[in-house]
């Protein structure tokens, strides 16, 4: 369990403790460095003209030595033998092997390797560094040029983040090159603290990615994640923490670190945990160790129902891969690291045999395995074990006749990039051996040699390194050490007959020109729900077209309401933030998903209001031309003569005009109907007005005349004079209506003031002042003609017409009167249909009041139709 702090103070322990075992050359003292101490490790080695380190994990445990430097030699006691760890180690050898043997890579070179066991232990792997990078000679003489071959030239490993950067925070002083096959903390990507480190798995930057693109895939935005207490799992949940929202948008349900050991209440404390979430991913970035003591608790509380996904580190790990197991973990979703194929690596293993003579250290990690595989002992055997019926090894055993993962070669991945590692050192020295004299990239273009090497030369070319595996995989280092990130997806699946097959469903990789790219066989993939589809797992539904997220108070940002979107505004997507307006002329459909066209309103044909106005229109148009036929038929006749007739056909004319123009005002409004419906009933009622001013003023002057001495007044209400005055009042008004649609006129307006669904047409009058002119015009001609009227009403005469204008003034003056309030508190269309009643009434008014009398006496009386009986009582008063 390392933290930062953790190894801060572990380095400048074992470092004060390193330097003060070294003396450093003076005038004064021998010009040499004595070892002050030897810290034996379980290791393998071979000489070469250059010697390669390599960090491989050969056992789980190990109980922890003393740190400091004594005379006395420390051997680790390390415990739990690794196989998949012993072949990483093993690969490499392999590796080196393989490039002695290509005369084209590195000739007339001979590479050599040292590796040591770390026992997953971070003292024992920063020891082992220390030892590869300052040598095992105990007396070391300094000449006085300081130059020379490093002890080895670059070290492979090591497979942890936590003990990668302990150690090469002190290599990395020292420019020592590192190339870690399994070290994945983002943070190792920093060159100023880790200058000289590279890696050849890809970042848990990216891993962190590879499984935010799955969570997103299958719309996993609710998961759980579980972290190892060190710093692989501790810059993974920064990373999720930080990359998970903006570029997934998921949120983490919890956060729990697994203790380092075994620690069963807080195992017991987090799978609670897990049990009351609602999330039912849950991602755990640890290691296998973390895993067993997790799923005892799993198991235990019988935790079902889960899909688990898992970090590289223990993707492939076969120890969890048990029918004891498998019923909880079976389904899992794991990334891994890419596999690769290393002809010749299994022959290659079968070639190990034990070394009988050096059983007590330096060369027993092959007899480790060698007592692992075949639970033998070499002589001399512990006490004991020949008297409880233990075997002896004899070194001469058959490796494929016994059942271990060792010979499997099908499934390599660490193994893969421990093979590449060593290649990619090896073309960095074959570059740098390449180099021309004079054309070198150093300074004075001098060029690095194995005589005169500088770990930070090797640096530079590893830098620029390029090179393609016999696998068909590119290699090469970014600026910050890191290979090309690409990793495999695989899926847990425990067949029928109890065994587990980890089969690759997909891969997520990176690229410079396509940028993250995932791709996933889903027919490949097993799910362990009874659907036998993927499983949900959200914090809140989804929100559907027509609703918006609004975020839980106090709760992730997964958790949220789905709130209606309000009148007029939309979302056709799911999980939208916010709601659209529909445009000005569109309506938000029922459901909020989509904008439909808004409903118009005006005063239609196809409605019954605008029916019965169309239809009463047209019939007072019929009336009115059946009382003008009836009148021309009977123009001869006294009553039809009588008060001018000429006045007469004329009012019938313009009533006949009033009652059509009420039609303008049904349909839909245009710029010319608009125009054409204010000025038609202005003229129209002012050409009718006028006819009754003049038949009413021709009325006062008659019986004026038939007095003594007025016959005078007659000359100026002659035939010529009343067509004049009709049309000076009639012009009077065009005028009126003319200036009012030259500065403002009246056009038609699509109103939402009313209703925000509809759209209501309607003519707006532009200057208000012009109507209120055009319909006081018609008032004051209306007034006049009521006075004059009401004044000759008691006039003698048998048929006294005044009487008759009087009354429909009268309704007249009433229904305008009533039209003001009625047309400025009516909305939309129905302001129209109190402007086209209040012309009809009105029409009707006068049609009726006027001309219902005469067409009676014409019709059902026509006795009374003669002169006579017209003029009788006129004579008698």
């Amino acid at each position: 369990m390392w933290t930062f702090l953790d190894i801060t103070l572990f380095l400048i322990m074992v470092l004060c403790s390193f330097f003060s075992s070294a003396v450093f050359p003076s005038p004064l003292q021998s010009s040499s460095c004595q070892l002050q101490g030897q810290f034996h490790l379980n290791g393998m080695h071979k000489d070469g003209d250059v010697v390669l380190g390599g960090l491989f994990h050969i056992h789980f445990f190990s109980s922890y030595p003393d740190l400091s430097f004594t005379s006395e030699p420390q051997q680790p006691t390390c415990h739990g033998f690794d196989v998949s760890g012993f072949r990483q180690a093993l690969t490499m050898a392999f590796t080196i092997d393989e490039i002695n043997r290509n005369s084209n890579l590195l000739p007339n070179v001979t590479l050599g390797y040292r590796l040591y066991d770390n026992c997953l232990q971070l003292g024992i792997g920063f020891r082992a560094a220390l030892s590869l990078a300052s040598g095992q000679e105990e007396q070391v003489i300094l000449h006085k040029t300081c130059v020379g071959t490093p002890p080895v030239l670059g070290i492979v490993g090591d497979s942890s983040s936590t003990r990668s950067i302990a150690i090469s925070t002190v290599l990395g002083l020292y420019r020592v090159p590192m190339v870690s096959y399994f070290a994945t903390c983002s943070c190792l990507s920093d060159r100023q603290k880790f200058p000289s480190f590279f890696r050849t798995i890809p970042s848990d930057a990216f891993q962190v990615h590879a499984m935010i693109q799955i969570l997103k895939h299958f719309g996993w935005t609710w998961a759980g994640l579980l972290i190892s207490d060190n710093d692989y799992g501790f810059h993974a949940a920064s990373s999720f923490q930080s990359d998970l929202g903006p570029s997934g948008g998921g949120c983490l349900a919890y956060t729990e670190i697994l203790p380092w050991g075994d620690n069963p209440a807080e195992f017991r404390r987090i799978v609670d945990v897990m049990k009351k979430s609602t999330a039912r991913v849950v991602i755990v970035f640890a290691y296998q160790s973390d895993m067993i003591n997790l799923m005892k608790e799993v198991v235990r509380q019988n935790v079902t129902g889960l899909q688990w996904i898992a970090s590289e580190a223990w993707t492939s790990a076969t120890v969890l891969q048990t029918p004891h197991l498998m019923p909880y973990l079976d389904g899992t979703l794991g990334i891994a690291i890419r596999r690769g194929e290393m002809p010749g690596l299994r022959d290659f293993l079968l070639q190990i045999r034990p070394d009988l003579h050096h059983n007590s250290y330096g060369n027993n990690v092959v007899n480790q395995f060698w007592e692992y595989a075949f639970q033998c002992r070499f002589a001399p055997p512990p006490a004991g074990w020949v008297e409880a019926g233990g075997a002896l090894c004899t070194g001469q055993e058959d490796l494929e006749s016994v059942e271990t993962e060792f010979l499997d070669v099908s499934n390599l991945r660490p193994e893969y990039n421990v093979y590449k590692a060593v290649y990619a050192l090896a073309y960095a020295l074959d570059n740098m051996l390449q180099c021309e004299p004079g054309r070198g990239p150093f300074s004075g273009h001098s060029c690095g040699n194995l005589q005169r090497l500088e770990p930070w030369q090797l640096v530079y070319y590893l830098d620029k390194v390029n090179f393609t595996t016999s696998f068909g995989d590119q290699m090469s280092f970014d600026e910050n050490g890191d290979v090309l990130p690409i990793y495999d997806i695989m899926n847990w699946q425990w067949l029928p007959d109890g065994r587990t097959e980890v089969q690759t469903v997909g891969e997520v990789k990176k690229s410079a020109f396509k940028g993250e790219e995932l791709k996933l066989d889903e027919d490949k993939i097993f799910w362990n729900f009874e659907s036998k589809k993927p499983p949900q797992s959200v914090c809140s539904e989804s929100c559907p077209p027509g609703t918006r997220m609004a975020r839980k108070k106090g709760e992730p940002e997964c958790c949220f309401d789905c709130i209606p979107c309000s009148e007029g505004k939309i979302t056709n997507k799911t999980d939208s933030m916010e709601c659209t307006s529909c445009p000005e002329d569109f309506w938000s459909s029922p459901q909020r998903d989509h904008c439909v066209p808004k409903k118009t309103e005006f005063l239609s044909y196809s409605e019954s209001l605008g029916i019965c106005l169309a239809a009463t229109s047209l019939l007072g148009t019929f009336i009115c031309a059946v009382v003008l036929g009836i009148f021309i038929y009977h123009r001869q006749t006294p009553i039809v003569r009588a008060n001018n007739s000429e006045l007469s056909f004329q009012l019938l004319l313009s009533l006949k005009l009033c009652f059509l123009c009420s039609l303008l005002f049904i349909g839909r409004p245009r710029l010319w109907t608009c125009q054409l419906r204010h000025a038609a009933f202005g003229i129209s009622f002012v050409l009718c007005v006028s006819c009754i001013l003049v038949k009413t003023m021709v009325v006062l002057a008659v019986f004026k005349a038939s007095k003594p001495g007025g016959e005078a007044s007659l000359k100026w209400f002659g035939a010529m004079q009343q067509r004049g005055t009709v049309f000076v009042l009639t012009c009077i008004q065009a005028a009126i209506c003319t200036a009012w649609i030259i500065s403002s006129s009246p056009a038609p307006h699509k109103n939402t003031q009313y209703h925000n669904d509809k759209i209501v047409y309607e003519c707006v009058v532009g200057s208000t002042v012009g109507f209120a002119v055009l319909l006081g015009y018609i008032g004051l001609l209306a007034i006049l003609s009521f006075l004059l009227a009401f004044l000759a009403r008691n006039l003698p005469d048998s048929f006294n017409e005044a009487k008759l204008i009087t009354f429909s003034m009268l309704i007249f003056c009433a229904v305008w009167v009533a039209f003001v309030p009625a047309y400025i508190s009516s909305p939309g269309k129905y302001a129209d249909a109190v402007e086209a009643f209040a012309i009809l009434a009105s029409s009707f008014g006068l049609l009726v009041a006027l001309f219902g009398p005469k067409c009676y006496i014409i019709l059902l009386r026509p006795e009374r139709n003669t002169k006579k009986a017209i003029m009788g009582r006129g004579i008698e008063s």
